[in-house]
């Protein structure tokens, strides 16, 4: 049986423990003094992160736990996960609602509840290849961006203990629309720090997480279809596990207005390619590579059921938005990096008023009701705000690959 967990730690993060276990640790009580019998509502929670946060909160015992998302399956997905845990600890108060957190039921959620201890905001637009026309990028701004305000306004009603939302390391100098809006983002939450405490986290590729790269393996395995990967793109890692652990110690150790970033190492970036070799391997084949999609695709309509070799398709990339390399911080910002064992902080600069940023949104808003508006035009009053994205068109899309 394929150890998924296993894989990760052997061959991805090299890691046999998680990166963050001597934070945990050594602040294991104020963790649990800040969760312990506190009432916890987790947006987003069903995604990989979100519910990788959701199982780093549990052994604390919160005394409620409400999660929201708007995919049904998922919160149907994680409720089995934590029920079929042995020792996963699951407060009498747990319910899932299968909402938009921007929609007026949600609204009703907080009044009825009179808000929570702990909010994480996890819900948003991840992917690069969410970036392909000018609809698809209104939707992850409005996502990332707009539904975030909203949420922003509400939490000033009922001020939380503990707020956090996740950002992304392409958040860093972003070349791609995904990572100039979760720069925005950033901007936006940190501009509420005086009403209540506000964190936030970049970090890593999450290893296996739903849709990506890796994850989509398991399918295209099960489906006999050919695995690809970009030979040229080295990336920093994280476990599921991983990824919930720096948001948790981030949202409740982290000082207001500070982000989180996990301290790693250029020498522990990797390509997928060489991802996928362990994972070919791993299943008990032997890689068989082709020099396009169709001759990969061919080979795999044709496989017989004791084939040894699977296709593979290797590429250099060519699609809009893909960074060549990764970082957590750019130069001027003011970052801690002995504060933590595993984690580097940088101590955000609140530039902006919600005044500053309301009106900001209020005119993209005003841009995308605009006809003929378009991606370059997106982009380019995006940059009026964002001086350190430069966004690269290749004039290709993910969704134009395998």
């Amino acid at each position: 049986m394929f150890d998924i967990n296993k894989f990760i730690s052997k061959h991805v993060t090299k890691r046999n423990q998680s990166l963050f276990i001597k934070d945990i640790e050594a602040n294991r009580q104020q963790l649990e003094y800040a969760i312990n019998d506190k009432r916890v509502c987790v947006i987003g929670g069903a995604g990989s992160i979100g519910s990788s946060f959701i199982k780093a909160i549990l052994p604390f015992k919160p005394s409620s736990l409400v999660v929201i998302d708007l995919s049904e399956n998922g919160l149907a997905e994680l409720t089995r996960d934590l029920r079929s845990t042995e020792g996963m600890f699951v407060p009498d108060d747990y319910r899932t609602y299968t909402l938009d957190f921007a929609s007026p039921l949600f609204e009703q959620l907080f009044v009825r509840e009179k808000g929570f201890d702990i909010v994480a905001n996890f819900s948003a637009h991840k992917h690069v290849r969410s970036e392909r026309d000018t609809l698809s990028v209104q939707a992850l701004i409005t996502n990332n961006v707009l539904k975030a305000k909203g949420l922003m306004d509400l939490l000033s009603k009922y001020p939380p203990n503990h707020f956090f939302c996740v950002s992304t390391d392409k958040a860093a100098n972003p070349v791609n629309i995904m990572g100039a809006s979760k720069l925005l983002m950033e901007k936006l939450v940190m501009s509420y720090c005086d009403r209540f405490p506000v964190t936030t986290a970049r970090f890593a590729n999450v290893a296996f997480s739903n849709g990506s790269l890796p994850d989509s393996w398991i399918s295209r395995m099960m489906k006999k279809q050919p695995l690809v990967a970009p030979s040229d793109v080295r990336r920093y890692f994280v476990s599921p596990q991983e990824s919930g652990e720096i948001c948790m110690l981030a949202c409740i150790i982290g000082k207001s207005g500070e982000i989180f970033f996990p301290k790693l190492e250029e020498e522990q970036m990797i390509t997928f390619s060489a991802i996928c070799d362990k994972f070919v391997e791993e299943l008990g084949y032997t890689k068989k590579e082709f020099s396009n999609e169709s001759e990969a695709r061919l080979f795999a309509s044709q496989m017989k059921d004791d084939e040894n070799e699977y296709p593979v398709f290797y590429f250099k990339s060519d699609t809009t938005g893909e960074k060549d390399f990764e970082e957590f911080f750019v130069p001027g910002e003011n970052v801690d990096l002995d504060r933590y064992s595993s984690l580097g902080v940088i101590k955000c600069e609140v530039n902006c008023s919600v005044n500053e940023i309301s009106e900001f949104l209020s005119k993209l808003e005003l841009l995308f009701d605009f006809a003929e508006c378009s991606k370059a035009d997106i982009v380019n009053f995006l940059c009026s705000f964002l001086p350190t994205f430069e966004h690269e068109e290749k004039g290709k899309n993910l969704d134009q690959k395998m």
